[in-house]
């Protein structure tokens, strides 16, 4: 429990890059012993998001220089590549549509009255259903590896700007009527330009356009 609590409070930006947190905060915060804490930390920081400084706490890892951009190449290719694995089974892309709009569904609720890291769950559920349609469960498992990282790319992206949520509604109905026309080229357009826009980076760099 300590160690789901304390990732999702870095993963949802509760507990920001660079930031300097101890075991008796934490202990405190979730009404238990410093024990569990301890193994907590020393779990996140074999992850990577934690590193460990004795006697003064815990630092945050802040988001690599380059991560933004690492992600955003890596969950493209898969992404893409999924899409266009299922694109010419019209039965496959119905249902792939009404999943996605089931999803746009919850990100309009959400967006009304939701938290950053409620949206940037169902944001990353979104894209993570488009790559379970593809059926390759290697690929799968790698986007699931990327989840995370999304998820707390987005949030900051949020708490920087939250009128981003109602440009990425706008985007994922796009991504969706692209799959709806069969056209994954245009997915894959839409969905490299939407990853940069919603993180802040550079829509001139060399890649798919």
């Amino acid at each position: 429990m300590a160690y789901l609590t304390v990732k999702e409070l870095v993963i949802s930006g509760e507990l920001p890059g660079g930031e300097l947190v101890s075991e008796g905060e934490i202990a405190t915060r979730l009404e238990i012993s410093r024990t569990p804490v301890r193994e907590a930390f020393l779990r996140l920081q074999v992850e990577g998001w934690m590193r460990l400084y004795p006697k003064r706490g815990a630092l945050i890892v802040p988001i690599a220089v380059g991560e933004a951009e690492s992600v955003v190449d890596a969950r493209r290719l898969v992404e893409a590549g999924s899409v266009r694995a299922f694109i010419e089974d019209a039965g496959a892309r119905s249902r792939v549509v009404d999943a996605l709009r089931e999803n746009l569904r919850l990100q309009e609720q959400l967006a009304v009255d939701g938290t950053a890291a409620e949206f940037s769950a169902a944001d990353a559920d979104f894209h993570r259903t488009v790559v379970r349609a593809g059926k390759n469960p290697l690929l799968d498992a790698f986007y699931d590896g990327l989840r995370e990282r999304q998820r707390r790319m987005t949030a900051a992206s949020l708490t920087r700007d939250p009128g981003q949520i109602s440009r990425i509604v706008d985007d994922h109905r796009r991504l969706t009527d692209l799959i709806e026309a069969g056209d994954a080229d245009g997915f894959e357009r839409a969905v490299e330009q939407h990853m940069l826009g919603v993180h802040g980076l550079r829509t001139d760099r060399g890649g798919t356009r």
